[in-house]
């Protein structure tokens, strides 16, 4: 009989032990997580970021004339910005417009059938053309992005976005290419 009780008080030794050890995790993961930052109730869309020095950046290194917008007003919030030069210099500006919809200037070298398609996620030309201060921009559809794309100096330049073509157009009017 002895064999039977130190093999119950082994089982309940062990059952604590595994108790005690996973309490001591869990103090340990909540300690590190009071010392991380954590804006999880902000939306990281809604965040706008300072562009200037990816701006800075591209112009210089870019082979083109760099678009950024020039005189838009506040409601207008930068979201995201990148350039990656080893990807065919692709510039990226992204935006939450003044009715909360996302709007983004794309630039690249690379083949424009192949950029427009792949930026707008697989927007159609729609044969249509939208003037912007004297400029003819060519509009494309899509299930997901709308746009208006235009090929010169080397580059394309994309102004897409979730927002209607009005929207779209006032972003294309205030691109200034540095």
């Amino acid at each position: 009989m002895g064999g039977v009780a130190g093999a119950s008080r082994l089982g309940k030794q062990s059952v604590r032990n595994m108790v005690l050890s996973l309490s001591v995790a869990v103090l340990f993961a909540g300690f590190i997580w009071l010392f991380l930052p954590h804006d999880g109730d902000k939306d990281p869309v809604l965040k706008s970021v300072d562009y200037r020095v990816e701006l800075v950046t591209a112009q210089r290194a870019a082979p083109y004339p760099v678009a950024a917008p020039k005189g838009l007003d506040d409601e207008w919030r930068p979201t995201s910005v990148r350039y990656r030069g080893h990807q065919s210099h692709h510039w990226h500006l992204g935006f939450r417009s003044p009715d909360n919809r996302y709007v983004a200037v794309e630039q690249s070298t690379e083949k424009p059938r192949t950029f427009v398609e792949r930026v707008t996620r697989g927007a159609r030309d729609t044969g249509a053309t939208q003037a912007v201060d004297g400029t003819t921009w060519r509009k494309y559809e899509g299930e997901r992005y709308d746009a208006l794309v235009r090929t010169e100096d080397g580059a394309t330049t994309v102004v897409l976005g979730s927002a209607s073509f009005t929207r779209l157009g006032m972003m294309a009017g205030s691109l200034g290419a540095s």
